[in-house]
């Protein structure tokens, strides 16, 4: 699976260890927006990982910083993203099977490295399930087009699975 990373002064070294355990378990990580001084504003890295999974050049994207609020805000503005903020491996499993959350974010100020890591195994090992989740992800995407998600319509198949 091909994984876009960002992180901003905050998250660079936990997004250098992940990258190397994906890397580790077959993944192609691919670290576009990094910052490389002292610091830097989270907005310009969280584009260019969010851009690149909206457009099909990433599978799933992963971003870091202080709080993961930031890029988790900034990541959301893009069309055809699902940013989760995630603080633990339930939340990660969550945002992947509920949601098909595409970018992972991680608050490295608040969780060790090692912890981190476990977020990341357990959020790239969990499918999206489908079903009466299908429908709420849809109702997303209609936001995204500036339609009432309460206007989409429902399928019978999915409303008996509610």
């Amino acid at each position: 699976m091909k994984i876009a990373l960002g992180a901003d002064h905050r998250g660079t070294d936990a997004v250098r260890a992940i990258t190397e355990t994906l890397t580790a378990n077959g993944h192609v990580s691919s670290l576009l927006g990094v910052c490389k001084t002292r610091s830097c504003d989270y907005p310009d890295m969280a584009y260019p990982v969010a851009d690149a999974v909206a457009k099909g050049k990433a599978d799933r994207g992963i971003l870091i910083c202080g709080s993961g609020i930031g890029m988790s805000i900034a990541a959301n503005k893009v069309k055809g993203i699902r940013a989760a903020l995630v603080h633990d491996e339930v939340g990660a499993e969550v945002s992947r099977r509920h949601n098909d959350a595409n970018v992972l974010c991680i608050p490295a100020d608040m969780l060790g490295v090692r912890v981190i890591e476990r977020i990341v195994a357990a959020w790239m090992r969990t499918e999206f399930e489908g079903g009466r989740h299908e429908r709420r992800v849809q109702k997303i995407q209609a936001i995204e087009q500036g339609l009432d998600p309460s206007a989409v319509s429902i399928d019978r198949a999915a409303a008996v699975n509610e």
